[in-house]
């Protein structure tokens, strides 16, 4: 039960185990970016979490490996009840120069491929593989619904996403895979959001390109909530990780605008943005995608916010 492939039907209900609805022993890639982060203290209320770090270990809580180099002891996959793989260099982490290019493949590659290997040499391999991919798996889309069946687009991330769920295929058949294809999630620590908050904070609210664009937000509180749903949840294949009410990019910044009482004055044409930055401006920024997690609502999870104004207020809340 590797997973269903890539572009077919909503993912298929898979049948629980006698373990699921209690604690997890849990091995967690990429545990020190903001979903990471975020997701290992949510999760320790109630499993067991060891972190795969590429330093010395600090404590019984993590474990060393080196992807790169295909290098992970086996026992550690041995010992998970459920392996979360969220390693990757930051899609915006460099201008997409060739060597940066190169370095977003091999990060999600190398990362998924050690894990899958460690997988198929173990005795006793783990239950459950929840491996990242994201929203850039559909490519740039217009005002195209995009679910889970939906096919692969044609740009460079869609390309990366492609080869980086193919490697999380690889895994046992007995391993529930689940290919969580995230959003653009909305954190006060990173990402999109302070890009977004800052000018609008200023009375400088800014937005981007034509503004048209859908955005496949979700706020970092229902990404984590819903990848730990996907721990116990009935599905594998792919899963569209975003809020049920996608939206545009001006939506949401007029949104954002209305929770601080402050106006969205300003747009940078797309034209200045790939002129500075280039690709990256198109991938990440000009895009639309207009996603809708049909699985996840499908099989009962809940959204604190599936709205822009829902996200609206919570950052406002949460803003201190």
């Amino acid at each position: 039960m590797g997973g269903a492939a890539c572009g077919e039907d909503l993912p298929v209900p898979f049948t629980r185990n006698k373990w699921f609805d209690g604690f997890m022993r849990i091995l967690l890639a990429g545990a020190s970016g903001t979903i990471g982060t975020a997701l290992t203290r949510q999760l320790e209320k109630n499993h067991e979490v060891t972190r795969l770090v590429r330093r010395a270990p600090k404590g019984p809580s993590e474990i060393r490996w080196n992807p790169s180099a295909g290098e992970l002891d086996v026992a550690a996959i041995e010992r998970a009840d459920a392996v979360i793989n969220l390693s990757g260099a930051g899609i915006a982490g460099s201008l997409w120069t060739r060597s940066y290019k190169e370095t977003l493949y091999s990060s999600r590659i190398m990362a998924t491929r050690t894990l899958v290997e460690a997988m198929r040499k173990a005795g006793n391999p783990p239950e459950v593989f929840i491996s990242q991919s994201a929203s850039g798996y559909y490519g740039d889309r217009g005002n195209e619904v995009l679910t889970e069946g939906s096919t692969s687009g044609g740009t460079l991330l869609a390309d990366i996403c492609r080869r980086w769920e193919a490697e999380a295929l690889r895994a046992p058949n007995t391993v529930r895979v689940v290919l969580a294809r995230t959003g653009i999630v909305m954190a006060r620590g990173g990402g999109a959001l302070p890009n977004l908050l800052v000018p609008i904070r200023f009375f400088a609210g800014t937005s981007l390109g034509s503004g048209q664009q859908w955005w496949p937000w979700i706020s970092l509180n229902d990404e984590v909530r819903a990848l730990e749903f996907l721990l116990t949840a009935p599905l594998y294949g792919p899963v569209n990780v975003s809020a049920p009410a996608p939206a545009t990019l001006d939506t949401i910044t007029l949104q954002l605008g209305r929770a601080f009482h402050r106006p969205v004055w300003f747009r940078v044409p797309g034209a200045i943005l790939t002129t500075v930055i280039g690709q990256l401006a198109y991938e990440l920024l000009l895009v639309s995608q207009r996603m809708e997690p049909r699985a996840l609502t499908g099989a009962g999870f809940a959204f604190d916010e599936p709205t822009p104004e829902a996200l609206a207020e919570w950052v406002r809340r949460t803003a201190g």
